[in-house]
């Protein structure tokens, strides 16, 4: 699938579309994540994964323009990622993730529609401390075990302690 230029698209993606193109193309590169995992300064990542080296992963997903632009907030995530992506979709104008508030040398774009991704441009790695990475893996372990508790068994205790 070419996602390399934008084209127009008969039916506008969902956030939850793009998501599962890029779980399907991380997968595929021995990257597994979660979604919306929620971070210790309030912010919530639409995904966040660890990579086959221990390296931590976020991906902000923006559907429309005007979410894109309504975004200032997204610098807080770089404190909890060794690697940051943009997820859109195929027809979404990506000419502001150019421009010099958008850190175009500090982040990567991916383009995603509900059955594959492909990376545009690679996210270049700014490695977190070791024990901030640390801290960062075992919050998104424990996140993972507690959701596949609850798939398991949905009844089951729950201490409401979101990570």
């Amino acid at each position: 699938m070419d996602f390399s230029t934008p084209d127009t698209i008969d039916s506008p993606a969902t956030a939850k579309d793009v998501a599962r193109g890029i779980m399907r193309l991380f997968a595929r590169n021995d990257i597994w994540c979660l979604s919306e995992v929620p971070l210790k300064n309030g912010r919530r990542a639409d995904l966040m994964g660890i990579d086959a080296k221990g390296l931590v992963v976020i991906v902000e997903i923006k559907v429309a323009r005007g979410d894109l632009l309504g975004d200032s907030k997204w610098p807080d995530y770089l404190d909890f990622c060794d690697r940051f992506y943009w997820g859109v979709p195929p027809g979404l104008d990506r000419s502001p993730l150019e421009s010099d508030g958008y850190h175009p040398d500090d982040c990567g774009v991916i383009v995603a529609d509900g059955y594959d991704a492909e990376i545009l441009r690679h996210a270049p790695l700014d490695p977190l401390a070791a024990a901030r990475r640390k801290v960062q893996v075992e919050r998104l372990a424990r996140i993972a075990m507690r959701r596949s508790t609850a798939l398991i068994d949905p009844h089951c205790s729950d201490p409401g302690n979101a990570g």
